[in-house]
Formats: C-alpha cells, sequence, structure tokens
C-alpha cells in the first residue's frame, strides 16, 4: 500500500499549517502505536490462546476506570 495518496485529478492539495501539520503527524504517529499494540495482542492470542478469566479484568471495572479518566479530564458542569 503506498504510503502517499495520489492527488485528485487536476485537483490542488491545500497545504497545512505547520503546526496542524505536526498535529496530523503526532495523530498518526499515535494511531500506529494503538494499532501495533492491538495487533501483538491478536498475534499473542493467535498464539497461545485465550487467556484464562481468572487472569483478566473484567470489563466492568475498566469501564469504570476509563470512565473516571474522562470525567478528570473533562469534570461536569454545575
Amino acid at each position: 500500500m503506498n504510503e502517499q495518496p495520489a492527488p485528485a485529478d487536476g485537483a490542488a492539495r491545500q497545504q497545512l499549517e505547520p503546526a496542524a501539520a505536526d498535529a496530523v503527524r503526532a495523530y498518526a504517529a499515535r494511531t500506529r502505536e494503538q494499532a501495533d499494540q492491538f495487533a501483538a495482542v491478536l498475534e499473542d492470542i493467535a498464539e497461545n490462546g485465550l487467556p484464562s478469566p481468572e487472569d483478566c479484568t473484567p470489563w466492568e471495572d475498566l469501564r469504570e476506570a476509563h470512565l473516571a479518566r474522562l470525567a478528570a479530564q473533562r469534570p461536569a458542569v454545575a
């Protein structure tokens, strides 16, 4: 797969401001890192099978921890 998309027929591409381009590159790097981590987990499952339920964190605990992180980042307005 080509890393650079081809420009549309005859259409000029609008260049981003340097700060916006840096933000897009940072987002791409984070997304790539997350995809690599996910792929590693899937490869481990394929190689070794599923972990036992006793070794896993219940999804309810994961949900509550995530909601708490979100609430800390953006507190509700009173």
